[in-house]
């Protein structure tokens, strides 16, 4: 079954029964308990030490989110699992299958606020504070949900304020090898609205799905993370509850009607929780309300939210109420810190809707989660777009409202709760001057950084996406060796530079390319896109001069109709265990299907027979260089791996044979040109460091 990405994590024989996974909080006990999420089962081979189902988590996912026990746990310690010599190839399985997106590691309790948020692969959803990277992977996975579908309908918008960090939500995103994301750079306070192209005319872009997983004090890992014994102090939660607000307030006016909010910290304290909730849910004044999510936790252990609480200053003072607060503390403590007065209006705010988990709950870490759910256009918002139905088709275009002027947020001010944007400006004036703006970005089809004027960057200044234009000579080339579909969406190839070769095709969603096109001047994107084309040092010498990329290729492959060769499984072995094998060596169907073809990219693919239950059962599509007289593949190292495990082929000691299993795409052939590796550098596509270990611990927030 292929959950994470288009690769199938069935017939591992690795484990008994182990998937995708996640590292989670120590245990009461001290240990580091892990969550796995993503897929697989297989009989025999590597025992499976201590890894048990986590009932809570796919008991509420049910057959649509984690299918067939598919979230796993362990009580593992970090050391143990690094340093057992029985545990060695249980640490490497991990490893390389995280690297090839086949398994994901997060704290258990986090996977439920994207489980909340009921994903469907039409939504359009924001991802407020991303990084690292694990719920927004969740997200992704959800949009794809039907693996048949290479390109869902909805997309995720990955945002986090800090730069390097960015990168660090790159590579996970890239792990799953998605067209539908996109990573943006923003402070998620001020995110900037966005615009979309509807029928010639320009609309406000609102988002089906918002998940606001905001920065906090993290008091609820003290289990795990002792840096919070040491440093954390009531003034940690007073500091950032302004923040969190503003974070909040922004997510709800950027909330489609009709659409879900999930609201999330881990961290235990009332003030960056119901307070934030309270002080939201008042300022909205009917338009956003709790849902009641009780019944989709079936599994789950939780605390009601918390009616009444008190403020408490760094130095023990405590106030029930904003009047007892002194003068000379009302820059610290501000009056949405306190629970509303009246009582009535407390009642209807139903906050013992929150979910507060515990770490004793589930021996996890402590969680607080709250689902918003938006029925009414926020009092400063202008009319909106009702949630998205089934299509984009199918939606009403009357509902959506035009392109609104700039204006201020009540979270910015405390005396704009019941201000409302004005409605005398000419709508039509305001798209005549978007439409002048954007207009040569539009037509040149390229997406360049935004002005130094209109904003202020930070960290590193990206290169343009270029998309490739209608006329472009370099595609028919392409078009007609990989004889191409008619329905191939070739308006969604791009590059990353305007001047000199293109080195390197992307592909992104047709909704993606929308969004791009018109706010390239509203937004720093640092990546979207998957790989799909890669040029060739002498690629003149062939008849098309860009080979296929292994990253996308299970996007790209629906739509070639030539060059594709059928192997078997014993072909696969060789294929991957060899460098570059002779084509005699390969079976005579696939020696009959290879020696007409001239010299060039391939597609490898491998169809498993039902017949043969013995035999692997889920299909295999690689990327292959046809030479003169053998046959190579351009398959990443891990992945090899991968493919490898599901044959059932010792891989134990891959870094000290790199000779049975050949380490990435750069040494599988000279083909890839050495300035390849310097634009991915440029593009954000460098694997990060601190992502490769398992064992490793998620950065800090």
């Amino acid at each position: 079954m292929r959950v994470q990405g288009p690769k199938d994590l069935g017939h591992l024989p690795l484990l008994s029964q182990a998937t995708a996974g996640s590292w989670v909080g120590c245990g009461a006990d001290g240990t580091r308990t892990g969550a796995l999420r993503g897929a697989g089962s297989a009989s025999g081979g590597f025992p499976c030490y201590a890894t048990v189902p986590a009932p809570w988590l796919f008991s509420f996912a049910g057959a649509s989110k984690y299918p067939e026990e598919l979230a796993w746990h362990t009580n593992l310690s970090r050391k143990i699992l690094r340093k057992s010599p029985q545990l060695e190839r249980f640490h490497q399985f991990l490893v390389s299958e995280t690297e090839s997106g086949n398994i994901s590691r997060q704290e258990a309790v986090s996977m439920i606020p994207p489980l909340l948020l009921s994903v469907q692969p039409h939504h359009k959803i924001l991802d407020m504070c991303a990084a690292p990277g694990s719920k927004t992977t969740q997200l992704i996975e959800m949009l794809h949900a039907d693996m048949n579908v290479p390109f869902p309908e909805g997309f995720v918008i990955a945002n986090d304020v800090d730069n390097k960090r960015c990168y660090l939500l790159v590579h996970q995103a890239k792990r799953l090898s998605s067209p539908c994301i996109m990573v943006v750079n923003h402070d998620a306070s001020s995110i900037p609205r966005l615009q979309m192209d509807v029928d010639g005319r320009k609309e406000i872009l609102f988002y089906d799905r918002i998940l606001c997983d905001v920065p906090c004090s993290g008091d609820g890992t003290m289990r795990k993370n002792i840096d919070v014994w040491k440093k954390w102090t009531t003034l940690n939660s007073l500091q950032l509850h302004g923040l969190q607000l503003r974070i909040a307030t922004r997510g709800a006016e950027q909330l489609a009607e009709g659409g879900r909010m999930v609201y999330s910290t881990c961290s235990l304290n009332p003030i960056e929780d119901e307070a934030v909730i309270a002080s939201l849910l008042e300022k909205s004044e009917g338009a956003l309300e709790l849902a009641d999510v009780s019944a989709e936790l079936p599994g789950l252990k939780w605390m009601p939210g918390l009616t009444q609480w008190k403020v408490m200053t760094r130095d023990g003072q405590w106030f029930a109420d904003w009047d007892e607060v002194p003068h000379s503390r009302h820059t610290q403590i501000r009056p949405t810190m306190f629970p509303p007065k009246d009582p009535e209006k407390l009642q209807a705010m139903h906050l013992e809707r929150c979910l507060r988990i515990l770490p004793h709950h589930q021996n996890t870490g402590g969680f607080f989660v709250a689902v918003l759910v938006k029925k009414s256009p926020m009092l400063w918002n202008k009319r909106q777009p009702k949630v998205q139905g089934r299509s984009a088709e199918t939606r009403d275009p009357t509902q959506s409202s035009p392109a609104e002027p700039a204006e201020e947020r009540p979270g910015d001010s405390p005396d704009l709760d019941g201000q409302s944007a004005s409605g005398t400006e000419d709508p039509e004036a305001i798209q005549a001057a978007e439409n002048s703006r954007d207009g040569r970005n539009r037509k040149d089809g390229v997406c360049g950084p935004p002005p130094s004027k209109r904003m202020k960057l930070f960290g590193f200044k990206e290169d343009p996406f270029v998309f490739i234009p209608e006329d472009d000579p370099l595609f028919p080339p392409i078009e007609k060796f990989y004889a191409l579909d008619p329905s191939f969406p070739k308006k969604n190839l791009l590059t990353r530079t305007t001047e000199g070769k293109k080195r390197q095709l992307y592909m992104v969603s047709k909704e993606l390319r929308n969004v791009l096109l018109n706010n390239s001047e509203r937004m720093k994107v640092i990546n979207t896109g998957i790989k799909v084309w890669c040029r060739n040092n002498s690629g003149e010498d062939f008849d098309c001069a860009f080979r296929l990329a292994q990253e996308g290729i299970y996007t790209l492959y629906p739509f070639i109709n030539s060059r594709i060769i059928n192997v078997s499984m014993e072909d696969v072995k060789i294929l991957l265990t060899q460098e570059n094998p002779f084509l005699r060596k390969l079976s005579s169907e696939t020696y009959n299907q290879a020696k007409d073809l001239v010299k060039g990219s391939v597609v490898l693919k491998y169809e498993p027979d039902p017949a043969k239950p013995e035999a692997l059962q889920c299909p295999i599509v690689l990327c292959g260089w046809r030479g003169k007289t053998s046959i190579r593949t351009f398959v990443p190292k891990n992945e090899r791996l991968h493919y490898l495990r599901m044959m059932g082929l010792e891989v134990l000691g891959e870094k000290k044979k790199e000779g049975v299993a050949r380490t990435d795409e750069s040494t599988a052939g000279a083909q890839q040109p050495e300035d390849e590796a310097s634009e991915e550098q440029r593009t954000g596509e460098v694997d990060s460091p601190a992502a490769c270990d398992p064992a490793g611990p998620e950065p800090p927030r």
